[in-house]
């Protein structure tokens, strides 16, 4: 993990009472060079957890609009705890302000439907370069972090 600011609660020991939840992890395919890295962060972060590889499912999808869907879908099927993650950056039209809007509050309503951990891993930064920073830089690493809530949340389960 990165040397940030975070990094002493991401250090705290996760204590789960099973191995085997099954966690669905939703990756944006749209600003790929980051979200592969919080992807990779989060993936590193569950099996280092001792969460069973097998138990856990990744899907890409195109981008983080549709993350609702994917996350909600999995939800449906029986996931235990879902990581989202996404990355969005403002441009000169309110179509940010919409997307950020509507994956914020998507999210949240499956979180509340199906009664589960949903990690909400969706970076809203008005540059490219504050994505990079919070993608393993000198934020530290969104990915990681994401996943450790998640965990952190399934330690009640």
């Amino acid at each position: 993990m990165a040397d940030y600011a975070n990094q002493k609660f991401l250090s705290e020991k996760i204590s789960l009472p099973r191995s085997n939840f099954k966690i669905g992890v939703v990756s944006a395919m749209w600003n790929g060079e980051i979200t592969s890295e919080l992807k990779s962060g989060a993936l590193k972060t569950l099996e280092s957890a001792g969460i069973l590889t097998e138990n856990v499912t990744v899907w890409d999808v195109p981008g983080s609009y549709e993350l609702i869907y994917a996350a909600n879908k999995l939800a449906h099927d029986g996931m235990d705890a879902i990581v989202c993650i996404g990355v969005v950056i403002q441009g000169e039209t309110p179509h940010f302000d919409f997307i950020c809007d509507a994956v914020a509050n998507g999210i949240a309503k499956i979180t509340i439907k199906h009664n589960i951990p949903i990690g909400f891993g969706v970076l809203t930064t008005t540059t490219q370069q504050q994505a990079i920073e919070r993608a393993g830089g000198i934020h530290g690493h969104k990915g990681e972090e994401v996943a450790w809530t998640v965990l952190k949340l399934l330690e009640k389960k």
